[in-house]
């Protein structure tokens, strides 16, 4: 039986990824994610050929994987939304490169420099690309500091298996929290040889190079059209969900992150009132699993959606609906978290 550890959110992630084999950070401190940071420069410089840079801008950090990337390495950087923001054009030139790495986004409430306090006001910039042109992020959302751990390990292996970055989106609460922790040993997967495409040195083969842009028209919707087939294998075999109470349920709440936990307690006490609520939790926020909220549009005909912000993930979710169920939303934002009281409440209003 794997060892239990009472850990912070932020630091379960680091201590994730160096075990996952990261052993290349590039970062800039932010509130609340700063702990990641300050745990991968606490474990990372004390190694062997591993790097650790604060670098001087999140323009600067995001560059820096781009850079190591290139040479097949497992690299990392975190931030929180402004940060994250900083990193946009970034990401966008590391997708059309098709260089795998992690980023963390820590949420936190916004718009511009906001608050310090947990929210989910990222969910459009995570799931629709963020940056220029057409390309998406492999986006995981966490519900626990457990899951911070297993779904970290499994960016790395979904990162380096479609040649794309993955995004684990948390919010402030879920990076500040302890809980305890497992560390099991990552299950095997069969992963891609890097040396097809990675810049080592040529060492007798022929040179090598990245560059991720084309003047000609054609070349560059050629490359497009490469990316939206992966996107299409991501919707086909990577689409992860949980799924509470939805055979009974006369209303069904789609929420995910943090909120879902608070959904949950939430079903506990409306049950103690006679009140049959479902919950459908996207753990995959790209690829959505916008097939299972259809199909259970088909027997259910009102569905909640709760989130911290002013209404992003609705739109997922009222395209997966289209038009077989009512769709509402209730949602808290710049920091406030929704509590079970108000969510119940507003059940009972629906």
């Amino acid at each position: 039986m794997a060892e239990k550890l009472l850990m912070k959110g932020n630091e379960a992630i680091g201590e994730a990824a160096i075990r996952a084999g990261c052993r290349f950070y590039f970062g800039y401190p932010i509130t609340p994610q700063s702990e990641l940071t300050a745990y991968m420069a606490k474990k990372l410089l004390r190694m062997e050929d591993a790097a650790f840079i604060q670098a001087e801008s999140e323009v600067a950090a995001i560059n820096m994987v781009y850079g190591a990337g290139a040479t097949g390495v497992r690299v990392m950087t975190s931030s929180s939304s402004p940060g994250i923001s900083l990193k946009q054009e970034g990401l966008s030139y590391l997708s059309l490169a098709e260089i795998p790495c992690v980023v963390v986004n820590m949420q936190r409430g916004g718009p511009g420099l906001g608050s310090i306090q947990p929210a989910q006001g990222d969910y459009f910039q995570a799931t629709k690309g963020g940056g220029h042109g057409d390309y998406h992020l492999i986006v995981l959302a966490p519900s626990s500091v457990q899951e911070l751990v297993n779904l970290t390990m499994d960016a790395f292996n979904l990162a380096d298996q479609y040649r794309n970055p993955a995004m684990i989106l948390g919010d402030g609460l879920l990076g500040q929290m302890m809980e305890a922790v497992e560390f099991k040993e990552p299950p095997k997967v069969a992963l891609p040889d890097k040396n097809e495409w990675a810049i080592t040195g040529c060492k007798g083969r022929k040179p090598r190079h990245i560059v991720p842009f084309d003047l000609d028209p054609l070349v560059l919707e050629s490359w497009n059209k490469k990316m939206g087939e992966k996107y299409t294998l991501l919707k086909q075999k990577e689409v992860r969900y949980e799924l509470l109470n939805t055979e009974e349920a006369e209303l069904i709440i789609v929420a995910y992150g943090t909120v879902a936990r608070i959904i949950k307690t939430a079903i506990k006490n409306a049950k103690n009132e006679g009140i049959k609520i479902g919950l459908i939790r996207p753990i995959t926020l790209f690829p959505f699993p916008e097939k299972v909220i259809a199909e259970a549009a088909e027997r259910v005909k009102k569905f909640l959606v709760v989130e911290m912000s002013l209404g992003q993930m609705i739109e997922d979710v009222k395209l997966a609906v289209n038009g077989k169920a009512e769709v509402k939303f209730y949602g808290r934002s710049g920091g406030v978290v929704p509590t079970p009281i108000e969510i119940l409440e507003e059940v009972k209003k629906i």
